[in-house]
């Protein structure tokens, strides 16, 4: 990849940046670092939608995507530049994240025509909310194995089955589901892939609470529910590789779009409040030489990232490199916030904006949170299985 930025991308950094200083309110809360696994109640739901349209009003959405679908038709690296410079405004989160990272990019690379004029435009307004049904009880990291079942009856799929652990499936509007049509299908054949509308009657949505008390995560249940058969993705039988798609692009987003070097300076910055034998941790050169080696790992994860970009240049879709972020940002938050554990000692014990809670508790919260990262978009152990399997070309265990 060629890092000696052109002078149209210098100019695109600008154009950006002086819009988010010009359009941020100075007295706007910023994302407080918690990520997209915080749920603040319906003022912030409403804080975040109000910032989501004044971006997607200024063009600042989707802007890789194709000018016809109302995306802006930047390039890749200006979209690397874009989040590089969300990442030092550190603005509110924008509130249709999965139908951002997942939803279009699927729908812009598998849909018709008409899928792609209807649905892809509105996921950039935020006029419509996305969620994924992939994960049912009996069918977590081996989705292959999902029991929900879609049979025709003339226009339309009849679905029946549960999901779990739906994200945003509380807020959603719309639900990117993977239904088996054919039963007797081998398990990754008989698959398909389609859209279902959540305000459908026989839709039940049943918010999750977390071990951070956050209620972000749902169960859903579909009971013959009519799905037109218009909403189907790719080929009937054949959704397990739209379903693949969807996934490199969501692993890659879990690994690629997290700022782990701003995550670094947040804890030597943590270290250097931290008071330890008449000074700082930081003072400690254990402490110093944990956290830099954080620093490496969280470079390499970036220029990992960058490799990404380079394959996307060459118009090839997401590849192992999605996993192998994946796998390692997730693993390296989790040390991370354990690490901060460590830092905190007895003040670990406080709760986010916990009164005397150091840094506001947000290293607990993070701490609880993180782990849910290292199960999303494919547990760790499925990414270790990916990268040796079809990356290294090590034989199945």
């Amino acid at each position: 990849m060629e890092f000696n930025w052109s002078a149209e991308d210098e100019a695109f950094r600008h154009e950006f940046r002086s819009w988010l200083e010009a359009n941020l309110p100075k007295d706007q809360k910023r994302d407080d670092g918690l990520g997209m696994m915080r749920e603040d109640g319906a003022d912030d739901w409403k804080r975040r939608l109000e910032w989501h349209r004044k971006m997607h009003s200024g063009g600042w959405v989707g802007i890789s995507w194709p000018k016809e679908y109302g995306g802006r038709g930047a390039s890749l690296v200006q979209q690397l530049i874009y989040n590089e410079e969300l990442a030092r405004a550190n603005p509110p989160m924008l509130v249709n994240g999965l139908g951002i990272m997942l939803v279009g990019p699927t729908i812009i690379h598998w849909g018709t025509e008409e899928q792609k004029k209807r649905y892809v435009p509105k996921i950039l307004s935020g006029e419509e909310i996305w969620c994924q049904g992939y994960s049912e009880p009996g069918a977590g990291s081996d989705v292959a194995s999902l029991q929900t079942r879609a049979v025709e009856e003339g226009d339309y799929f009849i679905v029946n089955g549960q999901k779990v652990w739906t994200s945003d499936a509380h807020h959603a509007d719309w639900c990117i589901l993977l239904t088996r049509t054919d039963p007797e299908a081998p398990k990754h054949k008989g698959i398909s892939y389609i859209l279902v509308d959540m305000h459908s009657p026989g839709v039940t949505v049943r918010p999750l609470v977390q071990i951070t008390g956050d209620a972000n995560f749902n169960e859903v249940f579909f009971e013959d529910v009519k799905v037109p058969k218009k909403n189907l993705m790719g080929e009937k039988n054949q959704g397990w590789q739209v379903a693949i798609t969807t996934l490199m692009f969501e692993r890659s987003g879990i690994g690629g779009g997290r700022d782990m070097l701003g995550q670094v300076k947040e804890l030597k910055t943590l270290a250097e409040m931290v008071s330890h034998n008449g000074g700082s941790a930081w003072d400690n050169s254990d402490v110093r030489q944990k956290i830099s080696q954080f620093a490496c790992e969280a470079s390499a994860i970036k220029y990992t990232g960058y490799r990404q970009i380079t394959r996307r240049l060459k118009g090839l879709p997401p590849g192992p490199e999605g996993s192998v972020l994946k796998l390692a940002a997730s693993e390296l938050n989790l040390r991370m916030n354990k690490f901060a554990m460590e830092l905190l000692g007895p003040y670990s014990q406080m709760e986010f904006k916990a009164p005397f809670a150091m840094d506001k508790g947000k290293w607990s919260y993070r701490m609880l949170s993180s782990r849910a990262l290292t199960i999303a978009g494919g547990t760790s152990e499925i990414q270790h299985n990916i990268i040796g399997e079809r990356v290294m070309g090590l034989p199945k265990g």
